[in-house]
């Protein structure tokens, strides 16, 4: 079975959604791919993640069946989930206050250990199910470009209320076009 580990980072001052735009970046890569990424990505948060990367690589490698190759470690992986904000206030103009949010956010980078060659032909190859078994596709909500169910139209008193607003506009411009005659 293949290695697994992954490290956390808690309290990071960013927004969840600015780092899950450098996470993007990651998710999938070989861990010396990514790093390499994080090292010349522009935004500030990249250097926390690579900070949390290279926790989560140290801790593969001290994990127990761990082949001792970190070329084969790849971002499994890596996901930045909502901290708590600090709300602040900042005066206005007026004698008003503006509320400020501090965001916060805790990154998650997991790594994995990927298959050799020799073991993934070994598991592709079915077990118990005969030389002729084959397995059955699973089946989508929709079938793939297949136009999307109609939207309800407005029933009651929202379609009345819209039937009476079109009728009063078109009454009013009878009138403005007979006065201007």
């Amino acid at each position: 079975m293949a290695v697994q580990a992954h490290a956390t980072a808690k309290y990071i001052r960013t927004s969840a959604q600015k780092a899950g735009l450098v996470m993007n970046l990651i998710r999938g890569r070989d861990v010396n791919a990514a790093l390499a990424t994080l090292q010349f990505a522009r935004k500030g948060v990249a250097r926390d993640i690579e900070k949390v990367l290279r926790s989560a690589i140290a801790n593969a490698q001290q994990r127990e069946g761990f082949g001792g190759d970190v070329e084969r470690l790849y971002v499994n992986a890596c996901y930045a989930n909502q901290g708590p904000s600090q709300k602040r206030i900042r005066p206005a103009p007026m004698g008003r206050a503006f509320r400020v949010v501090k965001r916060t956010a805790h990154l998650t980078v997991e790594v994995a250990e990927r298959r050799s060659e020799a073991m993934s032909a070994v598991e592709a190859e079915p077990t118990g199910q005969g030389a002729g078994a084959t397995m059955k596709p699973t089946a989508s909500k929709r079938a793939r470009g297949a136009k999307p169910k109609p939207k309800s139209r407005k029933t009651g008193a929202g379609r009345k209320k819209a039937a009476g607003a079109a009728s009063r506009r078109k009454a009013t411009r009878k009138q403005t076009r007979t006065a201007k005659s």
